[in-house]
């Protein structure tokens, strides 16, 4: 698990730049070496997701696999209606709401529980299963000098005709019904990636691996034994 800058307890970012895409790429490629890794499996999901892909395009030789759930290869909003942040989507105020008042930090802790329970729900294919889903003990939060950057950086995001240079190994999961990146998007990468496989999970909006997790984790762990014989 990496926190990026402005994660967690990762650095700052000292200059903008290194928030975007590509710097993001270098750290995670620094960090590969630091730990005396030739070649390594990532896997990421949302705006992760669209990182792997980024990296899959430059960094194919450092990878043994590639796991995308949830994502695209280029801007998700502008020509799709079942995208929550389209405008014309039936939710797309009340997520915009929650996510700028998300980033204040003069929100009480309670309410920005709450608000995150909310935000949280509006992707889920069944939100009634929120408390069973997210029962786990696990902390999420939100880097709001990243997502601002991020929100930037998306509107000129486009990097669908070089995916053929992703030659590592690569599996896309999606929720039939995912609100943040909707699915076309995952059948798009599976078109331009070669050596890739696309499952999507009936059941599931952008969280797959707890709205359908028994199956996702079937899918997963066939995906990489399948590769790791390969390696062998």
């Amino acid at each position: 698990m990496i926190n990026l800058r402005e994660a967690g307890h990762s650095e700052k970012a000292k200059e903008p730049y290194q928030l975007s895409f590509l710097e993001t790429i270098f750290d995670i490629e620094a960090i590969r070496e630091e730990l005396g890794f030739e070649r390594w499996g990532f896997a990421g999901h949302s705006t992760g997701g669209m990182l792997g892909i980024i990296y899959g395009i430059y960094f194919s030789n450092s990878l043994n696999f590639n796991v995308i759930v949830g994502a695209a290869a280029r801007e998700y909003m502008t020509f799709s209606k079942d995208c929550i942040y389209n405008p014309k989507h039936s939710e797309f105020t009340r997520m915009q709401e929650l996510n700028e008042t998300l980033k204040r930090l003069d929100i009480h802790s309670k309410r920005r529980i709450e608000l995150k329970v909310e935000r949280t729900k509006l992707s889920l294919f069944d939100p009634e299963k929120y408390d069973e889903l997210f029962s786990e003990n696990i902390s999420k939060g939100m880097s709001a000098i990243r997502m601002d950057f991020f929100s930037r950086e998306l509107q000129v995001y486009d990097v669908t005709k070089k995916l053929e240079f992703i030659s590592t190994p690569t599996l896309i999961l999606c929720g039939r019904y995912d609100v943040q990146c909707p699915v076309k998007y995952s059948i798009e990468m599976e078109e331009g990636i070669p050596n890739s496989k696309l499952v999507i999970f009936e059941k599931s909006n952008h969280y797959p691996f707890l709205e359908e997790a028994e199956q996702f984790t079937k899918e997963y762990n066939l995906f990489i034994k399948k590769h790791q014989s390969l390696l062998s």
